[in-house]
């Protein structure tokens, strides 16, 4: 059976609103959840993206396998009902489940258990039927606990349109956040982090628990894509906008803090990078398709570049209070205290329903929702119908479509790159984003070409990117300190130390982009 599903965090301060909307559309009585998943002891399940539970509801138990489907949205799910607490794994043969069964190298035992108060009631509008639950209570691991208050949204029937539809609407009212770890993801985190914990010594466990309690938070990093040179650029897009959006959600969930209490922050500097670092990519993927692939709508890609500036303004002020202040200290500038600009932080940002009504919309184009039902409000977000491009007679071959733009924007940024030292500040900021799209651009297709040849030249880009990155820095903290001159004597010494610094990565810049000309391209000699 194919689940599909959304799962949202619900904030400390929507929560009785949600409980109250929940209760005002069913007067069935709230169920208590109480499940043990299963494992072995290396994680074989977890590392195949699957898990099994056994689930106690009321008087009855249930045995539940689950495991990823093909988009962010979608899970199999296999139901059994169940004699009491033993699994009986013979139930899965024939099924999705078996093959993965089937590689186990060792034995299942219980890993973490979750404990839940379950509320739901039936949402139906003209595209089909939505289950929506809310979910309150606590995952558990070997003594640490991780609370749980959540709603999720299952497509009971009709088109998955109605799950944007119903769930944009509660996204709008309620602020939620989205989510994309289920409870399993979360629970194998959490006895990870227990049994790590637990085998520490006794004098060092305090330290060991902080240290796990940043790794469950840690950011996502961007991951390869596998691209075969049969794909189309369609399907290349769709392949690049998931992996994306997965960096682009698991970021901004830990910044917008949703399962923490009224002043605890989760996500920090580096989520906010990563988040945009996913942005950029995403915005990059776009450009190098773009005539070759549908692109989504005009409003989805107005909202990623304007979240991405919202986002690149929090990015300026953490780096100027941070490397850049430690930075002119360490070179002597007499104390002043940094003054963050004012605007909103990232926090208020990730959990903004205008964000986050931009990444459902972003989800719902990418699995093919092109527009909303019909007589039905469109859910924030979500993406309105506009004129599709033609597509092309014959879709083009992937390594055909992204290579000719590949090569462009390289020898565009070779050929202005040979005179950076004389460019404005505003040239120089084009070429440190053309240097972002190659790069991004690259990193998303590079399954089509020789790797060899792809590290070798993404090196020599990196190289030349930490140099701009600095560059740029270091403009952004001049008109900073610019700002204050007048009124702090102590300015003058930050104005004078980054003259220098950026006359000395000027010419260093020049070079590197020399060095870049001369590396052989990856896309000479395709596979």
């Amino acid at each position: 059976m194919l689940e599909q599903e959304l799962k949202f965090s619900v904030p400390w301060a929507a929560r009785k609103a949600v409980a109250g909307q929940v209760v005002s559309l069913s007067s069935a009585p709230r169920t208590h959840l109480r499940a043990m998943y299963f494992d072995t002891p290396d994680r074989q399940l977890a590392r195949q993206r699957a898990a099994i539970r056994l689930r106690q509801e009321g008087r009855k138990w249930v045995q539940t396998f689950k495991m990823a489907g093909a988009d962010a949205m979608s899970r199999v799910e296999l139901n059994h009902p169940s004699p009491g607490r033993a699994l009986d794994l013979s139930v899965y043969a024939g099924t999705p489940a078996e093959a993965v069964l089937a590689v186990l190298g060792a034995g299942l035992g219980v890993r973490y258990e979750t404990d839940v108060w379950r509320k739901t009631a039936a949402v139906r509008t003209r595209a089909g039927s939505v289950e929506v639950a809310y979910d309150v209570g606590t995952i558990r691991a070997q003594g640490l606990e991780l609370p749980v208050c959540e709603l999720e949204f299952e497509l009971m029937s009709g088109r998955p349109q109605a799950l944007f539809i119903v769930a944009g609407r509660w996204l709008a009212r309620h602020g939620l956040v989205l989510d994309l770890r289920s409870k399993a993801e979360r629970g194998d985190g959490l006895a990870n982090a227990a049994a790590r914990i637990a085998a520490a010594p006794l004098d060092e466990r305090p330290q060991v628990r902080e240290a796990e309690i940043a790794a469950f938070w840690a950011p996502r990093f961007a991951t390869g894509i596998g691209l075969g040179q049969d794909e189309t650029p369609d399907q290349a897009l769709a392949a690049m906008t998931a992996e994306c959006f997965e960096q682009i959600a698991r970021n901004a969930a830990p910044l917008a803090a949703a399962d923490a209490p009224p002043g605890v922050r989760l996500g920090g500097a580096e989520h906010v990078h990563q988040l945009r670092v996913g942005m950029r990519r995403l915005r990059s993927a776009w450009k190098l398709l773009d005539g070759n692939a549908e692109l989504p709508p005009a409003a989805l890609q107005e909202g990623a570049r304007r979240h991405f500036a919202d986002f690149g303004r929090v990015r300026d002020q953490d780096v100027m209070g941070g490397e850049v202040l430690s930075t002119l200290v360490d070179a002597g500038m007499p104390p002043l205290a940094w003054q963050p600009e004012a605007g909103p932080d990232a926090a208020t940002l990730a959990s903004s329903v205008d964000f986050q009504s931009w990444l459902l919309g972003l989800l719902a184009w990418n699995v093919g929702i092109r527009e909303p039902a019909p007589s039905l409000p469109m859910a924030g977000g979500l993406p309105a119908a506009e004129p599709a491009a033609p597509a092309p007679a014959r879709p083009v071959r992937l390594a055909r479509a992204v290579t000719p733009r590949l090569d462009k924007w390289h020898r565009r940024l070779v050929r202005e790159g040979r005179h950076f030292v004389r460019l404005e500040d505003e040239r120089r900021h084009a070429l440190r984003k053309l240097a972002k799209r190659l790069r991004y651009g690259l990193a998303l297709s590079a399954p089509l070409y020789r790797a060899a040849r792809v590290r070798a030249y993404r090196r020599q880009l990196s190289a030349l990117q930490d140099i701009l990155g600095e560059i740029n820095d270091l403009v952004v903290a001049r008109t900073h300190y610019a700002s204050l001159a007048d009124a702090h004597s102590q300015a003058w010494f930050a104005l004078g130390w980054i003259a220098a610094r950026l006359r000395e990565l000027e010419v260093q810049a020049e070079t590197a982009f020399g060095a870049l000309a001369e590396v052989r391209v990856p896309w000479k000699a395709r596979r």
